[in-house]
């Protein structure tokens, strides 16, 4: 079917009244960060403190995306280009649903980041650099895939044969030296929050 030929339709009710139904602001909070450097771990903390105080969540875990949406994807630039599109599309159908939406993807490259930033509108998108340094991630290990990817049985891992572009002004920084899991979480948590939330005074 030719893209000419595909148009836009509009609904009747849309992403505020799905929000406001919800009674809060949806967001797509975007964790980024080298693989085992605890971005769902915080992801999971923080959906945990949200859902505790009433809002309506949703993780979009990068392993647990391949599963099923992404499974036809490998691990080539191209790939992980098209994976990250896939799931920034995903997000934003989430947001206009109302949710606020958790990504816990390694995302290496600034410009795809970016691409994602661009969906959304202003104030809805907020990038979460997880800074936890290579040699931690690797003592860490807890897939084993760093040692892979040394014995060169994994091609294309981030940080070792592959880039991964740190952030220039993440909205939010969390050093992973200095706090445990929960308290970045909080940390994000404490940053989303002074968001007003529609139709509550």
């Amino acid at each position: 079917m030719s893209g000419a030929n595909i148009h836009w339709q509009a609904l009747d009710v849309n992403q505020a009244a799905r929000a406001a139904i919800k009674q809060q602001t949806p967001r797509c909070i975007w964790f980024t960060g080298l693989s085992g450097s605890g971005k769902t771990t915080i992801a999971n903390h923080l959906e945990k403190q949200l859902h505790a105080q009433g809002l309506h969540t949703y993780i979009l875990d990068g392993d647990n995306v391949r599963h099923g949406l992404n499974r036809d994807l490998g691990f080539t630039e191209a790939d992980r280009i098209e994976n990250i599109r896939r799931v920034a599309e995903v997000a934003k159908l989430m947001l206009d649903a109302g949710l606020v939406v958790l990504v816990s993807f390694i995302s290496p490259f600034r410009a795809d980041r970016e691409i994602a930033r661009s969906l959304f509108k202003e104030g809805e998108f907020a990038e979460v650099f997880v800074d936890t340094s290579l040699a931690q991630c690797e003592q860490r290990d807890p897939k084993g895939l760093y040692a892979k990817a040394r014995r060169g049985e994994l091609k294309n891992f981030t940080g070792i044969d592959s880039p991964y572009e740190v952030p220039l002004k993440p909205d939010v920084h969390l050093q992973t030296d200095t706090a445990d899991a929960a308290e970045l979480a909080t940390q994000v948590a404490n940053w989303l929050m002074p968001a007003p939330h529609p139709g509550v005074s």
